[in-house]
């Protein structure tokens, strides 16, 4: 059994933003020359997460309308009350709108893979989405297997 890890560095430009990172994927996938096993993609952000779905543009308009409508900015967050949690210090974000949205889609993701390709469907790509844009994000790639 081998172990093959990359970190991957991005940068976001929006509040909410799907970005594809299915080809990245399979370049990990390819440079660690495992060919049966699985690959687990890991956002360490607690305002961001990994989901697999349709790259269609007006499908992921929908995703963001649905995430915004669940979990609205204008909301009232106890999280955004810095003053008061004197425990931490704030980078100046009032944020429990994405914490909240974050913890709806999970942080990782895993995928088989055969003959050194993931089982995805044609329909299927992997997405790092952002709920707390612009920043510099990473992830994590660590592929298992053969």
């Amino acid at each position: 059994m081998k172990t093959y890890k990359q970190k991957i560095n991005l940068e976001t430009t929006t509040q909410i933003e799907f970005i594809d990172i299915t080809h990245q994927v399979e370049e990990i996938i390819e440079k660690s020359g495992i060919r049966e096993g699985q690959v687990l993609v890991f956002s360490q952000h607690t305002t961001s997460g990994i989901v697999i779905n349709h790259n269609e543009s007006m499908l992921i308009q929908d995703f963001m309308r649905t995430l915004y409508r669940l979990v609205p900015v204008s909301d009232r967050y106890s999280h955004d009350l810095f003053e008061l949690n004197r425990a931490t210090t704030s980078d100046g974000r009032s944020n429990g709108h994405s914490h909240c949205k974050a913890i709806l889609l999970g942080a990782s993701q895993t995928v088989p893979i055969e003959k050194g390709k993931m089982d995805l469907s044609e329909k299927q790509s992997i997405f790092f989405v952002e709920m707390d844009g612009a920043r510099k994000r990473d992830y994590i790639v660590q592929v298992i297997g053969v």
